[in-house]
């Protein structure tokens, strides 16, 4: 099996999380991966890179970067004043999907969240995607909350 590296995203990694992002039916309607990366993409890891409660981290083999996704520490009254870790953007390159390498990087995003103190791990994932429902699920996650977003 391959050992995979997981560390936190450099600017000249931007590039192939960007491929990443829009390497799925949804990603490939909102992302924009191709040429140059978009100054917006730019500004908004510069943003992540400098707040100390978010984490964007690769996962790399020795060849390669093949997997991203987003921590976001977000501290909270609820639970008794707990902090939660919200995983987003969770991406696996699709020539490398069903290795185990994203149950691997779920599995390392918890194990942050836990130095980090916090005594909830969330995430969101699109109706569309039953696949990374049954993924989540397999992993301990429970479909618990009914979630809802507004495009602005």
């Amino acid at each position: 099996m391959t050992q995979i590296m997981f560390r936190r995203a450099e600017v000249r990694d931007l590039s192939t999380i960007l491929v990443l992002l829009a390497d799925d039916p949804l990603g490939r309607n909102r992302e924009a991966a191709e040429g140059i990366v978009d100054e917006a993409y730019l500004a908004a890891f510069r943003a992540i890179e400098a707040d100390p409660n978010q984490f964007l981290a690769v996962a790399e083999d020795d060849r390669s970067v093949i997997g991203t996704l987003q921590l976001s520490f977000i501290p909270g009254l609820s639970r008794r004043g707990s902090w939660r870790g919200q995983i987003e953007a969770v991406r696996i390159a699709s020539d490398r999907r069903s290795e185990g390498h994203g149950g691997r990087m779920i599995e390392w995003a918890i194990e942050q969240c836990r130095e980090r103190g916090c005594k909830l791990v969330q995430l969101t994932t699109d109706n569309a995607r039953p696949d990374a429902h049954r993924f989540y699920e397999k992993l301990g996650f429970v479909a618990s909350h009914i979630g809802y977003k507004l495009t602005l």
